[in-house]
């Protein structure tokens, strides 16, 4: 639905009195550029209905009043006559009653636009609202006096002229938005009206924006534009609720400055723009040091980062080469404990060897002295049976050992073992003295060993 734009000079807010055929185009578009919340349609409502009705009415009775009198008339003729007309009397009767009664339903039918709403009054007196829809209004002096726009955000525009600001510098204008839609429509034509709206709106803005605009300097004018309005958004309302009119959204568009301050402050626009452009070149200027500036670190955190990198590999081939050397030393260390761990066993089995050798040696060596001592005695035992057995007879030999002369030589006795058997002549004999030689030589042999084989032959025999 199309609005009126608001002008340079304000909106304007006004009541039009149109026929229902009207009332769409009022409120959508407005009359001549001035805004129509609030339409009073033209009554088409008459009262020609109740003549056909009483007529109708009247024309029944008397056609019931002839068809009542033809029947008491004692003339033939009169009753003829009054039978007669009693008929098309009756008969226009009902007819102008029905057209009467259709009259009526026609006229009492009311039709609300879709978003409107209607005030419906009584002998003059508001009695209630009709919403949007047909309606039948049976009551001859019922009537919608006012339909209203409920449902429409109404855009409302109000330039106020000269507003000084904290400095009391009267601002050209400054330009107020705002939309409005009325939310009561029985409150709002009860107590104001759209024309009287119109009067209290306006002061209500310009209360509003006087206001605002001592709030700020005049070099910040410029920053009301598009600046939050939400505070005198609330003070509209609280100041329209009792109207039953809420504010649904408002700005301000536009400020405008005095011609001489404009002046003014084009020149600071223009030192300001001036200074941003200096500020912007200077910024990147700045901005082209730090680049290079950061360039020059980036290369430099490249070279350390590649020295760091080389240092780090030499690093780990030195650890590497280190770990590589102490492994070689720790192989050959333990090699050469292995080495030395083995030689040492190797040692400690041949020396355990040998003197288990020794051991068994020296055991053998006992056992088989004792053995020839036991073979030795036995031999003698058996030459001395022997000779027993075939010596004919005893023959003593005088060795001097009785005299004291110490003549026990073996040549002595050599030299009787070669007598005896001249003197014995016989085989006897020669082996009686050779076995006497033997055991004499024998004998001297024992008795000259020495000490130690006669203590390691004691030790054997105990």
């Amino acid at each position: 639905m199309s609005q009126p734009v608001p002008d340079r000079h304000g909106s304007t807010i006004k009541e039009a009195l149109a026929s229902w055929g009207d009332i769409a185009r009022l409120l959508r578009g407005g009359d001549d550029g001035a805004l129509v919340p609030v339409v009073i349609p033209r009554s088409n409502r008459r009262t020609g209905w109740t003549v056909l009705l009483w007529l109708g009415l009247f024309l029944i009775l008397t056609g019931v009043m002839l068809l009542v009198a033809s029947d008491d008339a004692d003339n033939g003729l009169a009753g003829t006559a009054y039978g007669a007309l009693s008929g098309p009397a009756f008969i226009v009767g009902v007819l102008t009653l029905l057209l009467g009664m259709l009259w009526w339903w026609r006229s009492s039918i009311v039709e609300i636009e879709q978003g409107t709403t209607g005030v419906l009054t009584r002998y003059g007196a508001v009695v209630g609202t009709l919403d949007p829809g047909r309606h039948y209004l049976w009551h001859p002096w019922s009537r919608v006096d006012f339909v209203v726009d409920t449902s429409t955000e109404i855009p409302y525009s109000a330039p106020v002229i000269a507003c000084p600001t904290r400095e009391n510098v009267p601002l050209k204008s400054i330009e107020f938005f705002l939309k409005f839609r009325i939310t009561d429509a029985l409150r709002f034509v009860r107590t104001i009206g759209a024309g009287n709206f119109d009067l209290v709106l306006s002061n209500a803005v310009q209360d509003a924006i006087r206001q605002r605009s001592r709030q700020v300097r005049t070099e910040e004018a410029y920053d009301l534009r598009g600046s939050d309005v939400k505070d005198m958004q609330d003070l509209l309302n609280r100041q329209l609720d009792r109207y039953g009119v809420r504010i649904t959204g408002c700005n301000i568009p536009d400020v405008q400055l005095p011609v001489q301050y404009r002046q003014h402050l084009a020149t600071r626009e223009r030192v300001s723009k001036e200074k941003v452009a200096y500020e912007q070149e200077w910024e990147l200027t700045r901005k082209r040091r730090i680049d290079t500036l950061l360039m020059d670190i980036e290369r430099s955190k490249k070279t350390r980062d590649a020295k760091i990198v080389e240092v780090n590999a030499a690093l780990n081939q030195a650890r590497k080469d280190v770990a590589q050397m102490l492994e070689e030393q720790e192989t050959e260390a333990q090699r050469v404990r292995f080495e030395i761990e083995t030689r040492g066993r190797a040692g400690l089995a041949a020396a355990e060897n040998e003197a288990k050798a020794q051991e068994r040696l020296a055991t053998a060596y006992r056992d088989n002295r004792a053995v020839l001592e036991y073979e030795l005695a036995r031999r003698r035992l058996e030459v001395g049976a022997k000779l027993a057995e075939e010596a004919p007879k005893p023959v003593v030999v005088q060795t001097g050992e009785g005299s004291g002369s110490g003549d026990t030589s073996v040549l002595t006795t050599l030299l009787t073992a070669q007598l005896l058997p001249r003197l014995g002549g016989g085989a006897g004999w020669a082996d009686g003295a050779r076995a006497l030689a033997s055991g004499r030589s024998g004998a001297r042999g024992r008795d000259t060993r020495e000490p130690e084989d006669e203590w390691e032959d004691g030790d054997h025999g105990r």
